[in-house]
């Protein structure tokens, strides 16, 4: 039977993904590239799969189509969606799986010797949460007669600047995040439990919105919405206590459309806001203001961190940690991109249409507040994916 994919991107524009990614593999000499990076492994073939639990990969050397490799199960959703070529879909047996006699990269690299490959200098992304220690060893192993080099985050630099078509699904991610947080004011108030809370984000996020003609997809990081001195750590999600009155509650989230986020932060008191949340939302605004002003081509990563961190600086406020980076095409357990940081010291230009998250958060001791923005650079200003009040928002 035959199977059309569902391709959300021109044929064109995966040429030209890959034409960038080989001359950067031929800068640095690598003639064949493993890429098991979820997202990487989607932008460079459309793959789009629950599927990176187990082990898979994309390998692409200097000529040809690249091969999509995983579970043999999972390679009917490759058939689906990528624009690869079926004979270059290649699927290993069940028994590969969480196997303590033999591990899936032991087939891999049979499936390289047969395409006469295993000569080659081969680039692999160390560093990287889905690529094993294991994973490594079995290459090691097997390809004796390849040389191994890290070729961590070479893709992830090559999806630093965003095509019209990224951009479009950005932007309407932008529109679904804009309903997340309009549905949180209707609808947080004292009393309210966070497990509730939370169900009303994920329906807001995934209804399909005819305004936009989109619905929403699954985002890479969960709804963070820490509450009270639980707000002085970033990263907690929620529970099923409700809501209080005289506390503030942070919620950073993130509209999605195939794959591509938009992530929005904003600050919710319920009750009279104390001198201490009045004053944070002052400085990062006066901050934040700063560091758009310098989100244009000919400044740097570090332009528009320096900037922000002097207004905080001249509001005696300290924050130790990066203000911001790159987002776009994104699988768990993150959102970002992993490469460039708005943060001194990264002197990596501005490019257009480059995208950031500016993330202006501010994690002290016993509170926490954050108010952000998603930004694309553009030529003389930025533009800013999402439109939702920069402010505090406060219920009484």
């Amino acid at each position: 039977m035959s199977i059309s994919p569902t391709l959300y991107f021109s044929t064109e524009e995966y040429n030209t993904r890959i034409s960038h990614t080989r001359t950067e593999m031929e800068k640095r000499n690598i003639s064949l590239l493993i890429v098991t990076d979820p997202s990487n492994m989607a932008w460079l073939t459309g793959y789009d799969g629950w599927s990176f639990y187990v082990h898979q990969c994309v390998i692409l050397p200097m000529e040809g189509e690249p091969v999509w490799f995983g579970r043999s199960q999972d390679a009917n959703g490759a058939m689906r969606t990528c624009w690869l070529h079926h004979d270059n879909i290649i699927g290993y047996p069940d028994h590969y799986v969480q196997s303590t006699q033999r591990h899936p990269m032991d087939y891999l690299c049979g499936q390289i010797k047969a395409l006469n490959l295993d000569s080659a200098c081969i680039g692999v992304e160390m560093d990287n949460y889905w690529f094993t220690a294991a994973a490594f060893m079995s290459l090691q192993q097997h390809l004796t007669d390849s040389r191994f080099v890290d070729a961590t985050a070479l893709v992830n630099w090559q999806r630093a600047v965003k095509s019209p078509r990224e951009l479009d699904y950005m932007r309407k991610a932008g529109k679904l995040v804009e309903r997340m947080h309009q549905r949180i004011v209707d609808v947080a108030e004292p009393g309210v439990r966070k497990c509730d809370l939370v169900a009303e984000i994920y329906d807001a996020a995934l209804r399909y919105e005819q305004s936009i003609d989109a619905g929403g997809d699954y985002p890479a990081i969960v709804p963070l919405l820490p509450s009270g001195a639980d707000a002085a750590a970033p990263h907690l999600t929620w529970d099923d206590r409700p809501l209080k009155s005289g506390e503030g509650t942070f919620f950073e989230i993130a509209g999605v459309h195939h794959r591509y986020h938009c992530p929005l932060s904003r600050t919710l008191y319920l009750g009279q806001p104390t001198k201490t949340f009045i004053n944070a939302e002052q400085a990062i605004l006066e901050g934040m203001e700063a560091g758009l002003e310098k989100a244009r081509v000919g400044f740097t990563c570090e332009d528009i961190a320096n900037a922000f961190f002097a207004v905080l600086k001249s509001h005696g406020i300290e924050k130790d940690n990066r203000t911001g980076y790159p987002i776009g095409l994104s699988y768990p357990p993150d959102w970002g991109e992993r490469t460039m940081s708005l943060r001194p010291g990264d002197k990596t230009p501005l490019k257009k249409n480059m995208t950031f998250h500016f993330m202006t958060g501010l994690w002290m001791d016993g509170w926490g507040f954050e108010i952000t923005e998603s930004i694309v650079i553009g030529e003389s200003s930025p533009e800013c994916l999402a439109d939702f009040p920069r402010k505090l928002i406060v219920k009484t």
